[in-house]
């Protein structure tokens, strides 16, 4: 095992090293063979959605202890999306280096990974397979639905639709301040199909978590059941010689994809499985992600109407890797040591929110990306969350090149904008604003939402959150900030946007598209130093999943950690 490097021997590296352990509690001989198994952490009371996961280290310690292992814990960050600005995406990246090179300078054997918001558990899993030590995943669950005026609010979805509706006067001040009291529900990720729950199910699918782990909600007793569940196998991984490069094989990410297509996912998840594999010299193309084979079969917010709850109800990601049954690799294998389908195999049929493949709630996939003139390098967008009827349009643009200028301008009631202009938000892809943040579900400007207009065409080179909804072309690449197309439209410009055909285009002269280009320069950064300096000199875009150039593995030789030398420190 990796950690008699550090612990076997009677030198005096060995000797300081056994008596640092005794330092901490834990007795260790020259001779000791049990497998040492770290457990990343990242509750903080910064993040309120990673916060269950605290209750969860105990029973984490007693799977590792039980199974003949020696349990050591350590903090990592908790990238939570509430309070981190501009967004916790910044700092995803951040995290996997961290637990990466924790891991590599550590006498550790395998790790638990305690992950739930967002962008941790992307993070966490870049990190593990960056070291390729033997490791599982444990999420902490989606919080408790809020209740407002007898109807169950999904997190972020409801909120987005109610502030439309405050924002309109068809809800008071005083009904405002009722939601925000409703909306204090609790610890836990969002109860939508959010990001963070999309990824926990893709985790699961990728098999990295334990089966039927991924929707338990947070508080539920059998949290504590898989958690310490997970520190047994992660010591039997070690001693089986399994490592996530064994499990998150192309079959696997495969699988990922029919999933999140299955369940209206967050289309975060497509940058961040893009990232994932590119960590393991396995490249996806935009293209990969259109499934429109898959059916939605999933019917929970936001391209559905139920809540994460009510998928686990109906059985969770077992009872969905049943129904779909030949669109995914069954063999793939898990953490758990059985395959992704035995492990289904006992699974229920489907009920309640897990729709039948006979009655979808949607056909033709979850997900299309278009190319064209103004995404030579592809854009995104959730075809389950849209409106149909845009799906193939043709409206004058109305450009805002900041976040700032957006919100400062969309409740103009002098602002000139129909129902069929297409609202475009450059200068927030992962080099303009480092991070990528969530502001791609562009407003619907307050002079339409008043009249009852509830869905316009958006195109952005950022993101939006996985609750969001909306005909919202998101991701476009190049980004504005490195000279892509979408830095050359102008107002009054006539975008033409057709999904069935892969369709994103400028209608504007060649001549006078050249002489903007001769006119363009890039945006001085404010960031001189420091982590988004960094960030924007080495951030890749986002079709190779906003990973650092210097950690994607682009062949096999770049595969895995080189071990550090163990002598004195």
């Amino acid at each position: 095992m990796r950690s008699r490097a550090w612990f076997a021997g009677d030198d005096e590296v060995a000797v300081l090293h056994r008596v640092a352990m005794r330092s901490a509690g834990i007795e260790l001989a020259a001779d000791d063979h049990r497998p040492v198994i770290g457990i990343a952490d990242s509750a903080s009371d910064l993040n309120p959605c990673n916060l269950p996961l605290a209750g969860l280290v105990d029973a984490v310690r007693r799977g590792i202890t039980e199974a003949g292992g020696i349990p050591l814990r350590f903090p990592v960050m908790s990238l939570g999306e509430d309070l981190m600005k501009p967004t916790a995406m910044l700092y995803r990246n951040l995290l996997a280096m961290e637990v990466e090179e924790t891991l590599r300078a550590n006498p550790l054997d395998g790790v638990v990974l305690l992950a739930n918001c967002d962008k941790t558990v992307p993070g966490a899993l870049m990190g593990a397979a960056s070291a390729d030590l033997p490791a599982v995943l444990v999420t902490g669950g989606a919080r408790q639905p809020a209740v407002f005026r007898g109807r169950r609010l999904g997190t972020g979805t409801d909120l987005w639709r109610l502030w439309e509706d405050h924002r309109t006067g068809r809800l008071s001040d005083d009904a405002w301040t009722e939601v925000e009291r409703c909306l204090s529900c609790g610890l836990g990720a969002c109860n939508t199909m959010g990001t963070a729950s999309t990824m926990a199910v893709l985790t699961e699918t990728l098999g990295l978590a334990l089966p039927g782990s991924a929707t338990v909600p947070a508080g539920d007793r059998a949290a504590e059941t898989f958690a310490e569940q997970a520190g047994r196998r992660a010591v039997e991984l070690v001693r089986e010689g399994t490592t996530p490069s064994r499990i998150l094989t192309r079959t696997a990410f495969r699988n990922a994809i029919t999933v999140l297509n299955a369940v209206g996912g967050s289309s975060n998840a497509i940058i961040h499985l893009s990232a994932l594999a590119g960590r393991l010299a396995l490249d996806l193309a935009p293209e990969d992600f259109a499934r429109p084979d898959v059916p939605v079969l999933v019917d929970v917010a936001p391209s559905g109407a139920g809540l994460v709850q009510d998928l686990h109800a109906a059985g969770g990601v077992p009872a969905l890797v049943r129904e779909l049954g030949g669109l995914l690799g069954q063999d793939a294998p898990t953490v758990a040591g059985t395959t992704l389908g035995a492990a289904a195999a006992g699974a229920p049929g489907p009920s309640g929110v897990l729709r039948p493949l006979a009655d979808p709630l949607r056909r033709g996939g979850a997900f299309a990306v278009v190319r064209g003139s103004l995404a030579p390098d592809g854009a995104v967008i959730k075809i389950s969350a849209a409106g149909p009827e845009l799906l193939v349009h043709r409206g004058p643009a109305l450009v805002f090149t900041s976040y700032q200028e957006m919100r400062a301008r969309i409740d103009d009631p002098d602002l000139d904008v129909t129902a069929d202009t297409v609202l475009v938000l450059t200068g927030c892809g992962p080099v303009g604003v480092p991070g990528m943040p969530e502001w791609g579900m562009v407003p619907i400007p307050a002079k339409l939402a008043a009249r009852g207009v509830t869905d316009m065409v958006r195109v952005t080179d950022g993101r939006m959150s996985g609750t969001s909804f909306g005909t919202v072309f998101l991701h476009v690449a190049p980004e504005a900030a490195v000279g892509g197309p979408l830095a050359l439209v102008r107002t009054g410009d006539t975008v033409v946007v057709d999904v069935p055909a892969g369709r994103l285009d400028l209608d504007v002269p060649a001549a006078e598209l050249a002489r903007r280009r001769a006119a363009w320069s890039p945006p001085p950064s404010p960031h001189l130093r420091g982590w988004p300096a960094l960030y924007q000199k080495h951030v890749t875009q986002a079709s190779q999943g906003c990973d650092f150039d210097f950690l994607r593995a682009p062949i096999g030789a770049h595969l895995g950690m080189v071990p550090p030398v163990i002598g004195r420190s």
